[in-house]
């Protein structure tokens, strides 16, 4: 039976994008069910003492995780994961900013509707969005952020990597993520980052 690997991301975390290109590249040589999940940093950091430039991302950061609920909710969870490619490598290797042009040519590359983009500037399908977030924080706690790695329903925040492990140190690092979930009672291994995101998109090693 293949392992159930199910991946939370926000689209406007870099982290998260590092992670899903190891678990893309663990699942050309795994048998793994990768699920794919949204995961809304603007609601996790709801109610919290921000600086004023994280206040700003985190507001800015509503308008494409609505509408990625928006798509799977009209067109199945099927286009989450080509939705979030779409808007990921324009954002992080892709380096733009620009919210609203992003979703709108993700959206045209991903064949969905362009009218899918006012979903960004309304709560229609808040519901939702906090409902998978919450669905993540059942596993790790509330006191973390994106990505999210849960397999076989045990879960992690992190991996927090850089750049994205690929061939055998991407299995290796999925063996022992994998070891680590096995282990009742496990719950944390952390050390300080010393580097920001490198991304590399070059295809696998």
């Amino acid at each position: 039976m293949p392992q159930t690997v199910d991946f939370w991301f926000d689209p406007a975390c870099p982290w998260a994008w590092m992670a899903s290109r190891w678990i893309d590249e663990v699942a050309r040589h795994r048998d793994v069910d990768v699920r794919w999940h949204v995961m809304s940093l603007s609601v996790v950091n709801e109610g919290r003492e921000l600086s004023p430039s994280y206040r700003r991302e985190m507001d800015a950061a509503w308008g494409p995780v609505r509408v990625l609920v928006a798509a799977a909710e009209a067109h199945g969870d099927g286009v989450l994961k080509p939705l979030y490619d779409a808007m990921g490598s324009r954002r992080h290797p892709g380096g733009r900013t620009d919210a609203e042009a992003i979703v709108a040519e993700s959206l045209a590359e991903v064949g969905l509707p362009a009218a899918l983009a006012a979903a960004a500037t309304t709560d229609e399908h808040d519901a939702a969005l906090r409902a998978s977030t919450a669905a993540a924080q059942a596993l790790v706690g509330d006191d973390v952020g994106t990505p999210v790695v849960a397999i076989d329903g045990v879960g992690f925040f992190g991996p927090v990597v850089t750049p994205a492990p690929r061939g055998e140190r991407a299995l290796a690092m999925f063996d022992g993520l994998a070891l680590m979930t096995s282990v009742p009672g496990f719950y944390e291994l952390k050390r300080s980052r010393t580097s920001g995101p490198v991304f590399d998109d070059g295809g696998p090693a």
